[in-house]
């Protein structure tokens, strides 16, 4: 077992480079745009694609580069403890929907993987989500019953190939695992094939809407559709205030070979230790073990310190393992369970938005691309209703849940203003803090030869201060999860905007 890892970047991005692509620099005019090349985002476009229709896909910076390039990349339909919890709030039916929704998922992705002859690693491997907790086996039972009930191949087991007991899990067969890389780099050149236009480094600032829709980029150039897709993970246009319903999550990932011997053959995920997500995939001879954990709101808490306690934890149940890799993801959970896919807003006609995956995905991304592909193209698709982001009954049924994140925003909004600042004197070097200088709050990060770089420390988006994750070098917002580098570059949003330079 090595020390824990420097923050090394994802194993997915090192071994699927792909290629760069242009820059949108001219107008254009497409039948949809679609913003935003994660999973979501690709599969969208390519199913529209296939249905004949014209495709810009936009992206801020690289296709699948983003929260899917640094993925676990399980494709499963069995997302933790959910079906009981949709059985006792949508109903019955509502849990067979969602069921079927993300299993028709995962059966496309084999499908166009064999049809596209993409070498991307695919296996099938049973999904388990185990406690070992006795205590919460009836937990456990009560979900492989809601499971089973809606359709999926689930049981209640108490065995499985881990090397340590579990009090009990939920397992289904017939899931699968694969890299997520090499089957959307794919998915992108068999778009463009098809008619496609993908435009990296091309960040959308404005939308108009109407008929058509007009976008606009940084660079100026402009973009007509007569529908638009918002798929950018947390939306970077939110007329209905969904950043409301959505709560930021960030989680560490560490990853390094153990013998092919030691593959516990299966995926798994505990909601316990603050959740330990662990799959594993081919490595030569041997096996890559990946281990996903330690999930915290960002810019809050040491991460550096939440590393080394998933390090520790792979060290104890993997003993053979040498951690090579470590890096980050970000996850959106919406308020009332369900991802948010279909029409932006109430009164919106061609607008579309994408969100909400709640650390699933890439079986949800999946489905979103076919359920939004159905809405524009005038086709009936069943879980329609489960997914609208206008939804309301269900996120009045859910209050508790809305209101503790606008609590946590709130508390994050004022409570970190009233926080005393240290002095900027106190930053060793690597460090980051918002410090009280020449009588102003700013963001500061000393780097390694002392120079001093200075920010103002409020997001873009909504004002909220932001705080230093070490660990990533960068500064993350805890209200609604923007992030930016240490010279104010917006590394992931909601933001749009760059934080603003400032002398110190």
């Amino acid at each position: 077992m090595t020390e824990n890892p420097h923050v090394s970047g994802s194993y997915w991005l090192e071994t699927a480079q792909g290629p760069d692509r242009a820059t949108l620099a001219d107008d254009i005019e497409v039948d949809v745009a679609v913003i935003g090349a994660g999973v979501a985002g690709l599969s969208t476009a390519w199913e529209l694609a296939r249905a004949g229709r014209r495709v810009a896909l936009l992206e801020a910076e690289r296709v699948a580069a983003g929260v899917t390039g640094h993925t676990t990349a399980k494709l499963t339909a069995l997302h933790t403890l959910i079906y009981d919890k949709l059985r006792r709030t949508r109903g019955p039916e509502g849990a067979r929907l969602y069921a079927r929704s993300q299993s028709e998922a995962i059966e496309r992705a084999a499908q166009t993987a064999e049809e596209l002859g993409v070498d991307c690693d695919w296996e099938r491997r049973s999904a388990y989500t185990y406690a070992c907790d006795p205590a919460r086996t009836d937990e456990l039972r009560a979900e492989a019953a809601a499971a089973r009930e809606a359709g999926l191949p689930a049981s209640f087991v108490t065995e499985t190939g881990l090397p340590f007991p579990v009090a009990g899990a939920v397992k289904v067969t017939g899931q699968a695992q694969f890299h997520p890389r090499k089957y959307l780099l794919a998915l992108a050149d068999d778009l463009v094939a098809r008619g496609g236009q993908v435009y990296e480094h091309t960040t959308v600032v404005g939308l108009e809407e109407g008929e058509p829709c007009r976008l606009t980029t940084d660079a100026g150039a402009r973009v007509t559709a007569r529908d638009v897709v918002v798929a950018t993970h947390y939306p970077v246009f939110d007329r209905a205030l969904l950043f409301t319903r959505l709560s930021p999550r960030r989680e560490l990932v560490v990853a390094g070979t153990i013998g092919a011997d030691r593959d516990p053959d299966g995926m798994y995920i505990t909601p316990d230790e603050g959740t330990r997500s662990v799959r594993t995939a081919p490595h030569g001879e041997d096996r890559l073990l990946i281990v996903t954990g330690e999930h915290f709101t960002p810019g809050t808490g040491d991460t550096r310190s939440r590393f080394q306690h998933l390090s520790d934890w792979a060290a104890e149940h993997f003993p053979d393992v040498t951690l090579t890799h470590a890096w980050a993801t970000q996850d959106n959970d919406p308020t009332d369970t369900v991802p948010l896919v279909g029409p932006m807003h109430p009164g919106a006609h061609h607008t579309y938005v994408a969100t909400g995956f709640g650390g699933w995905g890439m079986s949800g991304g999946m489905m979103a691309g076919r359920l939004l592909t159905a809405q524009i193209t005038g086709e009936e698709c069943a879980w329609s209703e489960l997914y609208d982001p206008r939804r309301l009954r269900s996120t009045v049924r859910e209050a508790p849940s809305f209101l503790k994140h606008q609590a946590q925003v709130a508390r994050h909004f004022v409570g970190d203003r009233l926080r005393p600042p240290p002095p900027v004197e106190a930053l060793p070097p690597g460090e980051g803090a918002v410090v009280r200088a020449d009588g102003d709050r700013l963001a500061v990060y000393r780097d390694e030869a002392g120079h001093l770089h200075a920010l103002s420390p409020r997001c873009t988006h909504m004002g909220c201060l932001v705080a230093f994750n070490a660990a990533e070098c960068a500064w993350e917002c805890p209200c609604h999860g923007s992030r930016f580098d240490t010279d104010g570059k917006v590394v992931q949003g909601p933001a749009t905007r760059p934080l603003e330079q400032r002398e110190i």
